[in-house]
């Protein structure tokens, strides 16, 4: 609390970032969904060839490059897709730019009761009044919950954070087809580790009223970049670069934009990464079903598992993170049981799953 801050920043409750290491602490950091594995090989060409004197110059404000390579691999035109500072930026602008107190006054934006947590902080922040929608059984997000209520604008993560459970496509065309006057935002920060999904963004050019947002942070390994983007009509666009050039015109620097191109582009890579994530993520949910824990099936580079009976989640993660392991563990109401665990490379895994096993033979013997 400050007698120099408003009324609104004393009384907001921020989002809480998974926590970061201390500099040269040697740590298994499995806590904050990175992707294990570096960026795209074609990053460190440009970060060879990047002309430094470039940087006195203000960058491309549309990010036409990121645009382009975007729009070449979701069969979108570059006036379909909108870049920021990351997908937590774009995430906010869409919060101001369609939903924002003084345009929708009487409804609700519904988003899943568990769900991504910055969802909430955005609407105390920008005003917006939102509906928490209970999940079923399994954490399972049920699209017909999402069809028969007045509401102001949707957003769902999809896959879901922190339960890593995912709908299908024809569920969110039900959504859409009983929307038409509402923004419905998708939001696929981990998309890419689903099998086989269909994205929401095959069918922005038949919705109007449809936003995907994504990040570079996970399936490319661009975490410390911070580059997100939004493929959507020309009309959101357009709505996204009024907010954005009313707040910061220039929210991607020069180096960015020419990073998240190249990675972008290189799709084998990106192939490459994301099937081992996947295939890692397999082989942990064995081992650790094998040990008696319980999860939902996760399609993304997380898993949202319950220890076995006589082990406490909290318990758990307090003395892993003794062990230098750091995994993420949420004291909320429904899923204060779990633990949200990334996927690290095959080596971090064995190490995780050696100790865990340690604390499951020291828990039987107590």
């Amino acid at each position: 609390m400050s007698r120099f801050w408003n009324k609104k920043i004393n009384s907001i409750e921020p989002y809480q970032a998974g926590e970061q290491p201390g500099p040269g602490q040697k740590v298994i950091k499995l806590n904050t969904n990175e992707n294990p594995y570096p960026p795209s090989p074609k990053c460190a060409e440009i970060l060879r060839s990047f002309d430094i004197d470039s940087l006195r110059l203000y960058p491309d404000t549309d990010s036409k490059a990121v645009c382009e390579a975007v729009a070449a691999n979701e069969g979108v035109k570059p006036s379909n897709v909108f870049v920021g500072n990351g997908s937590d930026e774009v995430l906010a602008l869409c919060w101001q730019t369609f939903w924002e107190k003084a345009i929708n006054t009487d409804k609700k934006v519904l988003v899943p009761e568990i769900s991504y947590s910055f969802y909430p902080v955005y609407s105390d922040f920008y005003d917006v009044s939102i509906r928490k929608v209970p999940l079923r059984e399994g954490f399972a997000i049920d699209a017909d919950d999402y069809c028969s209520c007045p509401n102001a604008g949707i957003a769902i993560a999809n896959p879901n954070a922190p339960t890593s459970r995912v709908i299908c496509q024809d569920d969110i065309r039900k959504i859409l087809d009983a929307n038409p006057d509402s923004v419905v935002l998708i939001d696929e920060a981990y998309a890419a580790f689903a099998e086989d999904y269909q994205s929401a963004a095959q069918l922005v050019p038949e919705y109007d009223n449809l936003v995907v947002v994504r990040t570079l942070s996970k399936a490319y390994g661009l975490a410390g970049l911070r580059l997100g983007y939004a493929i959507a009509s020309e009309e959101l666009i357009e709505g996204l670069k009024r907010a954005r050039d009313s707040f910061n015109s220039y929210p991607a620097d020069r180096l960015a934009q020419a990073l998240a191109a190249a990675a972008l582009r290189d799709r084998a890579y990106y192939e490459k990464t994301r099937n081992a994530v996947i295939s890692t993520r397999k082989r942990l949910v064995a081992e650790l079903t094998a040990l008696g824990f319980t999860m939902p099936d996760s399609a993304a580079n997380f898993i949202f598992a319950k220890p076995p009976a006589g082990m406490k989640a909290e318990t758990l993660y307090k003395n892993l993170k003794e062990k230098g392991i750091l995994i993420r563990y949420f004291n909320k109401p429904v899923i204060n049981e779990y633990l949200r665990i990334s996927i690290g490379t095959d080596a971090e895994m064995d190490e995780f799953i050696d100790a865990v096993k340690e604390e499951l033979k020291d828990g039987q013997n107590s």
